[in-house]
């Protein structure tokens, strides 16, 4: 796409993938290192337009791509193949906490406020307390439903709309997290180390603004302070966020610079 960030959420929002080949150019290049830089692991591939497998093989090679499954330009079969997939997902509604990113939000007369996203981690349930994060509210989980029918659970991976009482819509934002684990962490600075793709042409600098993608969180990201390894490719990076980041500890953000051109995926962060 032209911009980075809808490119960045489709990929973020994804169980599995299905990569569809139809040119060769800067689109499918950057599609590879943003599916790798995700780690998405478990997808099929469909060529078109001629485009046959050796052509395509080193440009993903050592990426996540590699390991796709190549499909037929079938419609019927992939229809099938994708409702067998459907059924074999089997969803946990065993844990006791969950989080989900918003990516839509609104008001409907008689409910109230109401959110839809898809499940990050474990479980949410009805009357469930939740975090509105980055602030400072709660909101309690009036109602859940998921493919317009009511439930009183829904668990990770699946797309869900939820009805909140104790939060407005002015008190939301894309990429919203939703949350009752106690473990969730939110930082507007952040020391650590990234891993920068073998394609980027030169080291990061003090001043460079990145974006940060986490979730469905897309953040802009003033860089402070490089300190490289003896590989450029590897530094510690510290950066001052535009607003706060929400994570787990322990997981990974993505690194984009909107204003690369035709490569705008920089690599991956540690989140501390």
């Amino acid at each position: 796409p032209e911009r980075i960030a809808p490119l960045f959420y489709a990929i973020s929002m994804s169980q599995k993938i299905l990569l569809i080949v139809d040119q060769m150019g800067p689109a499918f290049g950057e599609t590879v290192l943003m599916l790798d830089s995700l780690g998405e692991k478990d997808g099929m591939v469909i060529l078109r337009n001629f485009i046959d497998k050796d052509q395509i093989m080193p440009f993903i090679k050592g990426t996540v791509v590699d390991g796709y499954e190549f499909l037929d330009d079938d419609k019927n079969a992939l229809r099938e193949r994708l409702l067998a997939l459907s059924e074999k997902i089997k969803t946990s509604y065993d844990s006791p906490t969950g989080t989900m990113p918003v990516d839509h939000f609104f008001n409907v007369r008689g409910i109230g406020t109401v959110v839809l996203g898809s499940v990050a981690e474990g479980t949410l349930k009805k009357h469930d307390e939740l975090m509105v994060l980055p602030g400072e509210k709660t909101a309690q989980v009036r109602s859940i439903q998921k493919h317009d029918e009511d439930f009183d659970v829904a668990g990770a991976g699946e797309r869900t709309g939820i009805a909140l009482k104790g939060v407005d819509v002015e008190d939301l934002d894309r990429g919203t997290i939703l949350t009752n684990d106690k473990s969730i962490k939110k930082v507007s600075e952040l020391s650590a180390m990234a891993r920068i793709v073998k394609y980027w042409p030169s080291p990061l600098k003090e001043g460079m603004v990145l974006h940060l993608g986490h979730w469905m969180q897309f953040v802009p990201a003033r860089v402070q302070e490089v300190l490289p390894e003896a590989d450029w490719h590897r530094a510690e990076l510290k950066l001052k966020l535009d607003k706060m980041l929400v994570f787990r500890p322990g997981a990974k953000a993505v690194l984009t610079y909107p204003e690369g051109g035709k490569l705008r995926v920089v690599g991956t962060i540690d989140l501390p």
